[in-house]
């Protein structure tokens, strides 16, 4: 029961590049925003698309993965933990920020990405094999949790 009380899971296209940040003990940290997105029918029958912008930070060898795979317009999965926190900026007044904490992430990759990529760079994509462990303490895609 203790996994339902601050559990986030999301997924979505990245806004940008990961941000990294090495601290002076050798901790790196690495932020993102994600965008997700949800259609719905108005009362007229018009498609509308509500997209919402969440704030991830990833740590440790999250941070080093998020660094070396993740790149802005990746649609990616990610588990994690909200997090509020706040502080005061240059003008003296207090800000809120919810970021998530990211945990586990999944680099999602469609199907016909290897076509794309054919046709994009006049080369053949890549193979599964070839593509393995391509970041260290990596497999499929997913980067390892905390330690």
């Amino acid at each position: 029961m203790s996994m339902l009380k601050n559990n986030v899971r999301l997924t979505g296209f990245l806004g940008g590049d990961p941000e990294v940040r090495i601290f002076s003990d050798n901790k790196n940290m690495a932020r993102v925003s994600l965008a997700t997105n949800d259609r719905y029918r108005n009362a007229d029958g018009d498609w509308i698309t509500d997209t919402q912008w969440h704030n991830l930070v990833f740590w440790g060898k999250n941070a080093v993965f998020a660094e070396k795979a993740l790149r802005k317009g990746a649609e990616i999965s990610i588990g994690g933990r909200l997090v509020n926190r706040s502080y005061v900026d240059k003008e003296g007044a207090t800000r809120y920020v919810t970021e998530v904490v990211v945990n586990e992430t999944l680099l999602i990759q469609k199907r016909n990405s290897q076509q794309n990529h054919k046709e994009t760079t006049g080369s053949k994509a890549p193979s599964e094999s070839e593509t393995e462990g391509f970041a260290e303490g990596i497999e499929d895609g997913i980067a390892p949790e905390n330690e």
